[in-house]
């Protein structure tokens, strides 16, 4: 792993010398643009419009814009002057329970290992974080910007996960359309749907979960190097739903729970409508269906398709 920060835990009177690794990554296939008529990747010039030249690295400066077509020129030695002095040290403020903390909050996550005199510090702020279960709240400052995290264990791990400031979480009130949190409910429905839930509750295991489009999609790639035609999956048949209830039953049936006899639904709370023309039943799309069986090469990652394509060059 890369290193990407050197720094310290300051926990009380306590310092662990400490380095950061990012601890997860995409595996997202990214595409590159190229010119039609040659397959060159396009270059992208940082041009001034006003002067219509392309303009040199050195010559960019930062400007922070607080009215249409006025800036506020911030120089390198302006952030350097409020950059905290403490910008190397992970500063523990608080220990809190990790259910206190929304997932909204998080952001990013990075694991943390001690440096070559930090061992016994490390492993004893883990041993009392494991004994207590309590997770740190803490402040860092990483590429010129102050950032509040968290510090908690992961396996044998201390970790450490960036979070947002409460005002850079957006007000649920913001959310148009959001029904109110007392909408009065059928208790049948509420009863099946509970039902469903229980039936698909499992314990989580995150290497059952797969990105199907990513699969399908280094498939496409390997099959266009070998030169094979593409084929288009048929859609997965699916019948139209025809009311919540009917939902619910047929639900409930699929993931092995008894559909019960039919129950009449309860009249809806809001007063009904005038009555209109009914309208012909749509057809839903639903995306294709994954294959059986998909082919091995469908489960490598980005790497896997850029060694297979300069494996074909050589052979070229």
């Amino acid at each position: 792993m890369h290193t990407v920060w050197k720094g310290s835990i300051s926990f009380g009177l306590v310092n662990i010398p400490i380095r950061m690794f990012t601890a997860t990554e995409e595996r997202d296939i990214r595409f590159r643009q190229l010119h039609k008529e040659c397959h060159t990747p396009i270059k992208y010039a940082k041009m001034c419009p006003h002067c219509n030249t392309e303009v040199e690295a050195a010559d960019i400066v930062r400007g922070f814009e607080y009215e249409k077509g006025h800036f506020v020129i911030v120089e390198d030695s302006d952030l350097e002057a409020i950059t905290p002095e403490t910008r190397r040290a992970i500063e523990i403020l608080d220990f809190v329970d990790l259910k206190e903390i929304d997932p909204v909050y998080f952001d990013k996550s990075y694991f943390l290992s001690p440096q070559e005199t930090g061992e016994k510090a490390y492993s004893l702020l883990r041993a009392a974080m494991e004994q207590t279960g309590k997770i740190a709240v803490a402040q860092v400052t990483m590429r010129n910007r102050q950032s509040l995290a968290v510090i908690r264990l992961y396996e044998h791990c201390i970790m450490l996960e960036t979070i947002y400031y409460p005002d850079e979480v957006r007000s649920v009130g913001q959310v148009p359309a959001l029904p109110e949190a007392n909408v009065e409910l059928a208790e049948n429905e509420l009863k099946m749907a509970s039902e469903l839930i229980n039936n698909m509750t499992t314990p989580f295991d995150p290497a059952k979960y797969t990105d199907e489009y990513r699969s399908q999609l280094q498939a496409m790639i390997e099959k266009k190097l070998e030169g094979k035609e593409i084929a288009t999956s048929p859609a997965a048949p699916r019948a139209n739903v025809i009311d919540l209830m009917q939902a619910l039953k047929e639900s409930l049936a699929a993931t092995g729970g008894e559909a019960a006899a039919p129950v009449k639904m309860a009249p809806d709370p809001t007063p009904e409508k005038p009555k209109t023309k009914p309208k012909k039943a749509g057809t839903r799309r639903t995306a294709p269906a994954a294959p059986a069986n998909p082919p091995a090469a469908a489960t490598g990652t980005t790497s896997g398709t850029t060694k297979t394509l300069r494996r074909k060059k050589k052979a070229d």
